[in-house]
C-alpha cells in the first residue's frame, strides 16, 4: 500500500513533474527550446517529429507553465504561434544538462546533432550537486531522503 510520501501519489512533486515533462519527445523539445528554437516548423524540422506528437508535447508544456504561446505573423502569411520558455522552463536546463551529461558518459555513441551546456563565452559546464555550504559533492555522497 502506498503512503503519502510515495512518488506514485499526486502529492509527490516528482510524480507531478513527470506528468508535464515525462515523455521522451518532451525532453527533446525542451533541448531545442533551450537552444532558442521557438517555431513549430523549426521544432519539426530539427527533431523529425510527427505534427500530432509535437502539438501534444507543446500543449502539455504550455499547460504546465513551462512554455507560453506568442502570436507572430510573417508578411503575407497567416498568424501563427511561437513557443517560448518561461522562467520555470529555463530552469529545466539543469535537468536537460544532467541527462545530456549522463548520456555522454554512460551511453556514448556516434555523434549526432545535439546541444551541450556552456557559458555565454562558450566554455563547457557540467551539472553537480552542491551542498548548503557551496561545496561540490561527489554523486556517491548524495542520497534521497524521505520526507515525512
Amino acid at each position: 500500500m502506498a503512503s503519502e510520501g510515495d512518488c506514485g501519489t499526486a502529492r509527490c512533486s516528482l510524480s507531478k513533474t513527470l506528468e508535464v515533462v515525462g515523455e521522451r519527445w518532451t525532453f527533446l523539445v525542451l533541448r531545442e527550446a533551450l537552444a532558442d528554437t521557438t517555431r513549430f516548423q523549426d521544432f519539426r524540422a530539427t527533431l523529425g517529429i510527427a505534427s500530432d506528437v509535437l502539438t501534444a508535447r507543446l500543449a502539455t508544456l504550455v499547460e504546465g507553465g513551462v512554455m507560453v504561446r506568442q502570436s507572430y505573423r510573417e508578411p503575407g502569411q497567416r498568424t501563427r504561434q511561437s513557443y517560448h520558455l518561461t522562467e520555470s522552463g529555463r530552469q529545466l536546463s539543469l535537468i536537460v544538462g544532467a541527462l545530456q551529461q549522463w548520456g555522454d558518459e554512460h551511453l556514448p555513441g556516434p555523434t549526432a546533432p545535439s546541444v551541450t551546456p556552456c557559458t555565454a563565452a562558450g566554455r563547457p559546464v557540467s551539472v553537480r550537486f552542491i551542498d548548503d555550504r557551496g561545496e561540490v559533492l561527489p554523486e556517491d555522497e548524495v542520497r534521497l531522503a524521505r520526507m515525512s
